[in-house]
């Protein structure tokens, strides 16, 4: 099975990365239904889905798609729990982006 690259972004990138997939850690704000806030460099919004449970404060792996308003909606959540280290993963982000061509095409 072919699967579409995901790449590792955090708020800041999501203009760039408009109707693609793309994979997000952040930490759950808010949840409101059938969506949620996480901070993950900023404010993102998510679209969950049925298979999404998220609890606040904990840290969550989102992998899903940025829509036109730049909200992302979710194919796969994944609770990290509440032992994450951000700036690491915020490191790692910032390796794959200058990077790229190694992780991912543009």
């Amino acid at each position: 099975m072919d699967v579409p690259p995901t790449p590792r972004i955090l708020a800041p990138h999501l203009q760039t990365f408009q109707h693609k997939l793309v994979r997000m850690v952040g930490k759950v704000v808010q949840l409101r239904g059938e969506t949620a806030v996480i901070d993950a460099g900023g404010n993102v919004d998510v679209i969950l889905n049925r298979d999404c449970h998220l609890a606040l404060n904990h840290a969550v792996e989102i992998i899903g798609k940025v829509d036109g308003n730049l909200h992302i909606k979710v194919q796969a959540a994944t609770d990290f729990g509440t032992d994450v280290d951000f700036d690491a993963y915020k490191a790692v982000v910032e390796a794959t982006h200058r990077h790229k061509e190694i992780f991912y095409d543009d």
